[in-house]
């Protein structure tokens, strides 16, 4: 029963607007007067570029670029709002703390306790924009986002879910959760659990960290291209990322891939009995007879159109996954 209302309520997408609480996400504020150059050198996008009322998805990586997590970032007057996982919400307060020299002006504060977090989804999703007075945050670029008020209440609106630019972030006070609720559902949005969330991320092909983000493969493999700079001056990575694109020593990219029956996380992908990836997640999609993995294949063996073979028999079908096909490669 569960797994078809999930089904449902992820088929559901495209006709009509899905909310979900991400309450459990972390929020990171990041405040100060070098808050800018800090996560500039923490990060790989371009912060010096951005301003009030913008934003942008950034990536921290490890020093060798290796990812961590995709952070999306609030450009605010007094401060920087980061959204990230919640699995990695201890890391990465914790590794910013640790990069503030005696004369830095900046402060970290985990403000996840003190927010909530929803999410629209959908095109339809500007409905609900116009129908709460919000009408003005339409149409404007990803990141972009306002402070308003709901039922008397503030809460700041964003263009963009995580997973996808169609859609909209509200943040506001757990106080003031409540009344936004029920202005959502009040004008006919449905609620989202978390399973069904899981499986409208892996069919958008938004990376996860401990699945698709981990130590074993960088930025670039996972196409991330859109929320690196490959302009600005030095960062924590920047070695790593000029030399791969200098060098054309990408050797992999994370895909999607279109099977004929389920598949494990961690199963090999093969071509021709080599192996040339693996899978790193899979949901069985809207409907019983879509599964979809993602996996990292490499550059030379396969790519889009091209036909795999999961573990021992499944056959599979590379295919772009939207998130993944919004990405920009530098020309």
């Amino acid at each position: 029963m569960l797994l078809r209302m999930q089904s449902r309520c992820v088929s559901s997408l495209i006709q009509v607007f899905l909310v979900v609480d991400l309450s459990h996400y972390g929020r990171i504020r990041v405040s100060g007067e070098d808050r800018v150059q800090f996560l500039h050198n923490q990060s790989t996008a371009n912060f010096e570029i951005l301003h009030e009322g913008q934003g942008c998805d950034t990536v921290f990586v490890t020093p060798t670029a290796r990812t961590i997590d995709i952070a999306h970032a609030w450009i605010m007057k007094t401060a920087i709002t980061l959204v990230i996982s919640p699995v990695t919400k201890e890391r990465i307060t914790g590794m910013l703390k640790k990069y503030i020299f005696f004369a830095d002006k900046v402060e970290i504060q985990d403000i996840t306790g003190q927010t909530s977090l929803f999410v629209l989804i959908g095109p339809r999703s500007n409905q609900i924009m116009e129908a709460l007075n919000l009408a003005d945050v339409v149409g404007q670029p990803y990141g972009s986002h306002k402070h308003y008020s709901v039922n008397g209440m503030p809460i700041t609106v964003g263009v963009g879910n995580i997973i996808s630019d169609e859609g909209y972030s509200l943040m506001m006070s757990p106080a003031a959760a409540e009344s936004v609720w029920k202005a959502l559902l009040g004008h006919g949005t449905i609620p989202m659990g978390t399973n069904a969330w899981e499986t409208l991320r892996i069919l958008q092909g938004r990376p996860a960290p401990g699945k698709e983000l981990t130590d074993e493969f960088n930025v670039l493999e996972a196409n991330l291209w859109n929320a690196v700079s490959l302009n600005k001056g030095c960062y924590k990575g920047q070695e790593t990322i000029s030399r791969l694109v200098t060098y054309d020593g990408i050797k992999q990219r994370l895909w999607g891939i279109r099977v004929s029956s389920p598949v494990e996380p961690g199963s090999t992908i093969s071509v021709d009995g080599k192996k040339v990836g693996k899978v790193t997640s899979f949901t069985t999609g809207i409907r019983a007879s879509q599964p979809l993995g993602l996996g990292y294949i490499k550059r030379k063996a396969a790519s889009e159109g091209d036909t795999v073979i999961i573990g021992d028999d499944v056959v599979g079908t590379v295919v772009e996954v939207p998130f993944l096909a919004r990405q920009i490669p530098p020309s």
